[in-house]
């Protein structure tokens, strides 16, 4: 992408040109690179470079309009502005999204390097190794269907009529195994693992095998499970899944739409255990990825949703804090409508427990690894779920796999519910949690 200091320079000579006086621009540029193995042979490689800007154009009587486009040259943009200030009589009358009022606000923005990419044949060898190696952990593990090793380059900018310039650079590395177990006369199991660096070469591709391979080896020896209630134990990743699920609780955008659990004047209220705090913290130093600003400019940072079980804040993007009195929180994407979104959950437990749970002594509890089929058995705005998952019954320490199983519950029932939280957190890809326990959920069995 061109120079951010040329793009703002031709945004500013164009709007002139075209007597506009209010106008502002995001754009980004992506390079990726990815590869995926089968059975010892490459299976699929990728490459792409991505790149757009969203420019939006407010007129003379403060209407917004808005278009996209992957030109950045003078002539790219000045048709971008042209078209985007035409739509603006097209616009919505009440409530116009306007500037940020922090986007001219300094970031304390510390430079990131971007790693050096490795090149295609070496993602590759490493993939193919990993899958080898995973293949050889058990005579049961016939494959590994769902993999993958990926660079990511990204670089984005936000600039605006009133002088604000932000632009930021970084990179990230992923790696992800999913393997399946084939043994004869037995159900078919498979677990996955996942890591995240911001370069291949620091990436634990090793821990990721090991991960993978525990976790499906322990679920060889399945038992079929009662219906009924138990205790649950939620992993990281489970947890923060279902917390992902119905992040319209704290969503400013969805309260006003009436498309939320919360209402604006649920802050204050006691809504979970008050063993549980949540977080969004874009700049949280396991945040590999993490972003100084979102897309209206506004810097991002540290959010207290839920202090102590108590809902503290909610996300807001500039219009939604405006119309809430309040500040913007650096959660919004621009585009027509502008959304709001969650960055990156910070979850740990607040205060000290009376008791301390562990799956050493604990007896009869579940432990639910992983949540399927979010898309279809949660009822977001009733607050109800009915889900399969993958784990094991635990008692005592001893880990014994569940054959098939669903758990259903309300999710604000569920934060009230909460027993233990956990010291030990965990790097998932939604964030940072440790296990969750919960006094008890349904779970239907075979």
């Amino acid at each position: 992408m061109s120079n951010i200091q040329e793009i703002a320079t031709y945004a500013q000579e164009n709007a002139a040109k075209l007597g506009i006086k209010k106008f502002d621009i995001y754009g980004s540029t992506v390079d990726d690179t990815s590869v995926q193995v089968d059975q010892g042979e490459p299976k699929q490689v990728k490459a792409s470079n991505r790149s757009g800007v969203t420019v939006r154009v407010w007129n003379e009587e403060n209407t917004m309009g808005v278009t996209s486009t992957t030109d950045v040259d003078p002539k790219g943009l000045e048709l971008a502005l042209q078209t985007a200030y035409e739509a603006s009589f097209f616009g919505v009358k009440e409530n116009v999204p306007d500037f940020s009022p922090e986007a001219t606000i300094p970031i304390e923005y510390t430079h990131k390097e971007k790693a050096l990419q490795v090149p295609v044949s070496e993602l590759i060898e490493k993939l193919l190794v990993a899958e080898k190696e995973l293949l050889a952990a058990h005579p049961a593990i016939k494959g590994v269907p769902y993999n993958g090793l990926s660079q990511r380059d990204i670089d984005r900018f936000y600039l605006n009529s009133e002088g604000a310039v932000r632009t930021e650079s970084h990179s990230l590395a992923t790696v992800y195994l999913y393997s399946k177990t084939e043994e004869e006369g037995k159900k078919p199991r498979s677990a996955g693992a996942y890591r995240v660096k911001e370069s291949v070469a620091d990436l634990d591709i090793a821990g990721c095998i090991k991960e993978t391979a525990d976790k499906t080896i322990s679920h060889l020896h399945y038992e079929k499970i009662k219906t009924g209630k138990y205790q649950i134990v939620f992993s990281p990743e489970a947890f923060l899944s279902l917390l992902g699920a119905f992040s319209n609780l704290f969503n400013a955008q969805s309260i006003l739409d009436n498309q939320s659990l919360s209402q604006a004047e649920d802050i204050g209220k006691q809504i979970a255990s008050p063993l549980l705090s949540v977080y969004d913290d874009a700049l949280h130093p396991a945040n590999i990825g993490a972003e100084s600003f979102d897309g209206e400019g506004t810097p991002t940072r540290q959010i207290k949703l839920i202090e102590n079980g108590v809902l503290t804040s909610f996300l807001h993007s500039a219009g939604t804090a405006k119309r809430f009195n309040t500040q913007p929180t650096g959660n919004a994407s621009i585009g027509a409508k502008v959304s709001v979104s969650p960055n990156f959950y910070h979850v740990f437990a607040a205060g000290t427990s009376e008791q301390e749970l562990s799956l050493e002594t604990a007896e009869n509890v579940i432990l639910i690894d992983d949540l399927q089929a979010l898309h279809a058995g949660v009822k977001a705005l009733q607050g109800s779920f009915s889900l399969p998952f993958d784990g094991w019954l635990v008692n005592k320490g001893e880990k014994t796999s569940i054959e098939s199983a669903t758990v259903a519950g309300d999710f604000l029932e569920l934060l009230q519910s909460i027993v233990y939280v956990e010291k030990e957190a965990e790097l998932t890809p939604g964030g940072v949690c440790p296990r969750i326990w919960v006094s008890e959920l349904s779970i239907t069995g075979e």
